[in-house]
């Protein structure tokens, strides 16, 4: 396994690959890395000869009031879990390496992520598509690998590569959960054990969705007010969004396609900012 921290190092290496004739699958992180992470890598490395994993904390994807210093940063448990997983290279930048002084350019996508966490994170997406588009310039993959967990940002992703003619194919990993039904997250390592069992009834919600959908509901409203209504008897539970949409447009759904419609929830559970969502 390679460990690289520059961007000439990176693109000189990604591009040996690429003279072989080897394909590239990029699995972009912020490190921090955890089972849901380890089975984008699984899966990347069925899509791809070499698997690059960059493990790089996006300052510009955090808002004013999200707390960039404070998030988890774990290199030598993501470098011991890369090299278990036998992934070819691990791209480790730095902030001034991605954004040295004085950068002052921005990618920003204005259709698919505008609804969902569009309102309450205005600045994210730029952030994340911005990013992106770094790391594409740099590997050229031929595969990118995301979680469905963080469908928006994928959708957002992928509308990107398309309008910009990157080339690459986005690939969305299912959910990883924990066996009470949590989605794994980086944020839950903040829960108590009292706000874990709160934050279940999201799941718990989600489950009542896909029964009712299942049952032949087919009204968007009918199945949001009943998620609604089980998220607001929860107290330290308080709802940014649940929102019925495409799941590649992100566009509300007027009735319910199955396979097609996303039901999305973000919500705080008192200081936590989570979010789940379920394909229905």
């Amino acid at each position: 396994m390679q460990t690289i921290e520059s961007v000439r190092e990176m693109r000189s290496v990604a591009a040996q690959y690429k003279q072989a004739g080897q394909t590239i699958a990029l699995v972009p992180t912020n490190g921090a890395l955890h089972a849901g992470h380890a089975a984008l890598i699984t899966l990347a490395q069925t899509r791809a000869a070499i698997t690059v994993v960059s493990t790089f904390a996006n300052p510009i994807a955090f808002g004013p009031s999200e707390s960039f210093a404070t998030y988890p940063r774990t290199p030598d448990a993501d470098a011991r879990l890369c090299e278990e997983l036998k992934v070819g290279v691990v791209f480790t930048p730095s902030v001034e390496e991605m954004f040295p002084r004085g950068y002052s350019t921005y990618v920003l996508e204005e259709n698919v992520s505008k609804p969902l966490c569009g309102p309450s994170r205005p600045s994210h997406f730029r952030g994340v598509t911005t990013g992106m588009t770094k790391l594409l310039n740099i590997i050229r993959p031929e595969v990118v690998v995301m979680g469905q967990r963080d469908a928006q940002q994928a959708a957002v992703v992928r509308k990107m590569i398309a309008d910009l003619c990157f080339g690459a194919e986005v690939v969305v990993a299912p959910i990883v959960r924990d066996s009470d039904g949590l989605v794994i997250a980086v944020r839950n390592q903040h829960l108590s054990a009292l706000q874990r069992q709160e934050a279940l009834s999201i799941y718990a919600a989600l489950q009542r969705a896909t029964e009712m959908a299942k049952q032949g509901v087919r009204s968007p409203d009918r199945i949001i007010a009943e998620v609604t209504h089980l998220l607001g008897q929860r107290r330290r539970i308080r709802v940014i969004y649940v929102s019925m949409v495409d799941q590649n447009t992100m566009e509300p759904m007027r009735e319910v396609v199955p396979g097609r419609t996303l039901l999305a929830i973000a919500a705080w559970v008192d200081e936590v900012r989570l979010i789940d969502n379920v394909l229905l």
